[in-house]
């Protein structure tokens, strides 16, 4: 297992391009298999879980080529209709290819994801909005099986909860369609916003991304595209979150305050300033950092629960208490014992910690369980006097480039 190694405290200043969004990107290579065409994917970021979609997309028969920043999938001649096991418990977004493959062969067999561990995710929501439209799904020894009965019929469904990949995999299905479908209660990311803007570019008809109200108009006639991909938010955050940990002045570029609109207020409340511009964000941090009062994970365009243990590292350091409340998942607290070896106080009662700022951690030996666990554990590893190193660097590697934080990072192999 690769090590992350820092040696505290490292300033995070001046300049860095945003990549673009691993949550944008990952849906967006599962729709190419509806395109039927080679499709042009730009500002791809290069982290595990795009090679991991890729590794599909090759698997299922589709021709992808990784260069630079862009990515190139033709679509043309998919063989197959199974994605391995192997393949699915890499990344949790696996599931993301059901939509689409389904749509496009009219069968799929996959098992149940992989990814981070963060309590229950169930993907009943996606299974049921599947099966209105018309799909048969199994679950057989832990495989699903799936298959069109006879056509995918557009219809109405309403989601108990906004999810960001029930919605995905129900916009993903019924593009290829008999009538409309319409979904009510649809998670509202800007990332879906993305994905609906790809799909309506190869000839699907969506409309109403970004509300709580998604139409989907079903056509068959899909063509080749580009697409640029939006910046990472979660990125951006977790940028900013590690300048104001050390002390730093940072230049975000290629990012725009809409993004993170939800995360900004806790920057200014924590004293740092905030300067915005048309594409770019400066973030210029106080001597000292203050706590703020409340976070509250919600769904979009509430502050997102990925971002929650990347500011609890931040606010780690601050004079004060800061109080979270986690909404979303029910085990998203397991970075915090990790926290605590390099001198946090951080206090668990159920889905609420409490944080008591410490503003002199030290390094120490730590485990990462997740992909922002580990981010967070970077950024208050960057803020710590000594040695700092970190197990599990895959989880950061899943939606991070390492090339933005550029001589500060260490892998060790």
């Amino acid at each position: 297992m690769r090590k992350i190694i820092i040696n505290g405290p490292c300033e995070v200043s001046g300049e860095v391009d945003i990549q673009g969004a691993k949550n944008s990107i990952l849906p967006i290579l599962a729709a190419t298999i509806i395109a039927r065409n080679e499709c042009v994917i730009k500002n791809c970021p290069n982290i595990l879980d795009v090679h991991t979609s890729l590794e599909i997309l090759n698997y299922l028969g589709c021709k992808t080529k990784f260069e630079g920043s862009t990515i190139i999938v033709d679509s043309s001649q998919i063989s197959k209709n199974e994605i391995p096991e192997k393949l699915m418990r890499k990344m949790r977004s696996s599931i993301i290819f059901l939509g689409s493959l389904i749509a496009r062969t009219g069968r799929a067999k996959l098992t149940f994801p992989g990814g981070c561990e963060l309590g229950p995710r169930p993907i009943d929501l996606h299974i049921s909005a599947l099966k209105q439209l018309g799909i048969s799904i199994d679950n057989i020894h832990g495989n699903l099986e799936c298959k069109i009965e006879n056509k995918i019929i557009g219809t109405d469904i309403v989601l108990p909860f906004p999810s960001v990949g029930a919605t995905e995999n129900i916009i993903l299905a019924s593009s290829i369609c008999s009538g409309t479908t319409t979904i009510e209660n649809a998670a509202r990311e800007p990332e879906i916003v993305d994905l609906t803007r790809f799909l309506n570019k190869i000839g699907a008809k969506i409309h109403g991304a970004g509300s709580s109200k998604i139409v989907i108009e079903g056509t068959h006639k899909f063509n080749s595209s580009e697409h640029y991909i939006i910046p990472d938010r979660i990125v951006a955050i977790t940028l900013m979150a590690a300048a104001a940990s050390t002390g730093g002045n940072l230049t975000l570029k290629n990012i725009k305050t809409d993004l993170i609109s939800s995360a900004i207020p806790i920057f200014e409340e924590s004293g740092c300033l905030i300067k915005t511009y048309e594409k770019n964000i400066e973030i210029l941090s106080p001597e000292t950092l203050y706590s703020v009062k409340e976070v509250r994970t919600m769904p979009y365009p509430g502050f997102p629960t990925d971002a929650q243990a990347i500011i609890m590292a931040m606010l780690s350091k601050a004079i004060g208490t800061s109080v979270f409340v986690e909404t979303i998942f029910e085990s998203r607290f397991k970075h915090t014992e990790e926290l605590i070896k390099l001198g946090a106080k951080i206090k668990i009662n159920g889905n609420v910690a409490i944080i008591e700022g410490n503003k002199y951690l030290s390094g120490a030996k730590l485990q990462a369980y997740d992909l922002r666990g580990a981010a967070a554990l970077i950024i208050a590893g960057l803020a710590a006097y000594g040695k700092t190193t970190i197990s599990g660097a895959d989880y950061f590697l899943r939606g991070y480039d390492l090339s933005i934080f550029p001589n500060i990072l260490t892998i060790n192999e």
